[in-house]
């Protein structure tokens, strides 16, 4: 059973930009204007238990493994569908609203692709 899941609904023109520091920003559908250009959209859903480190998110078919959890992604993710996603490995996270992931690829993704955490 999933502790989140959610779909991307829209892609910012700039969204993929991050990717090249490895790195995906989310936000719901009420992101604010001057940051929409650089989010991937999702359906704001609740978390259903605590995100923790060693948990697995999957985005489409790629799985990866969290490596860390920043103080307010569980509340963020929650409220407002807001998170940095960060795929370097890191231990520690380096914002609050940061979910840190295991360094791999980024994936693919496009309107409709689902995100879930195990």
């Amino acid at each position: 059973m999933s502790l989140y899941e959610t779909q991307i609904v829209d892609m910012g023109a700039e969204a993929e930009m991050f990717q090249a520091e490895g790195m995906m920003i989310l936000f719901g559908e009420e992101v604010p204007e001057d940051l929409a250009n650089y989010a991937y959209i999702i359906n704001v859903n609740p978390v259903e238990g605590t995100i923790e480190e060693g948990m697995t998110l999957t985005i489409g078919s790629e799985s990866y493994k969290i490596t860390a959890v920043g103080d307010v992604v569980n509340k963020n993710l929650s409220n407002l569908g807001h998170i940095a996603l960060k795929f370097n490995g890191a231990t520690e996270p380096e914002l609050p609203g940061t979910l840190n992931l295991e360094e791999k690829e980024l994936p693919q993704v496009e309107a409709g692709t689902t995100i879930t955490i195990q």
